[in-house]
């Protein structure tokens, strides 16, 4: 009879515990700010609480938009649409918006978040003007 080899034993390790997550319960916000940046290349809408915390956001770039696509005005409706429906689907119902900006999908993305279904309290612009500060750069020649 043949003597056989013993494999060495292995050290046994504790498989590592799953975290308890806690699940976040839905809250409903009933009103709400949307921030509207309209640049010259893109157009950003971020929807926040009234304090300031941010519940919904989309931008052209985010809705498959590309290049100089990103600055039409038609992707503001969408970049807007989308962001007002997933506020919408939070209870949101009315909102403020707040222009910035002076991009081609400054109007239009006030448009998008009416037909998401939200109300429009009021509009501002918050577009900075210089009351003469630094010098500008020089002039664009096309």
């Amino acid at each position: 009879m043949a003597k056989q080899k013993q494999k060495p034993k292995q050290k046994q390790v504790d498989k590592p515990v799953a975290k308890k997550v806690k699940k976040k319960h839905q809250r409903t916000i009933p009103m709400g700010i949307a921030h509207v940046k309209a640049t010259f290349n893109n157009t950003m809408v971020t929807i926040t609480d009234p304090a300031g915390n941010v519940i919904a956001w989309s931008t052209a770039g985010k809705c498959k938009f590309v290049g100089s696509k990103k600055s039409s005005a038609f992707a503001g409706t969408v970049a807007a649409q989308n962001a007002g429906k997933d506020a919408a689907a939070l209870g949101m119902r009315e909102c403020e918006v707040n222009l910035n900006g002076p991009g081609a999908g400054r109007e239009s993305a006030v448009r998008g978040l009416q037909s998401a279904g939200l109300t429009i309290t009021i509009i501002k612009d918050k577009t900075p003007v210089p009351h003469n500060g630094c010098r500008p750069r020089k002039r664009r020649r096309v």
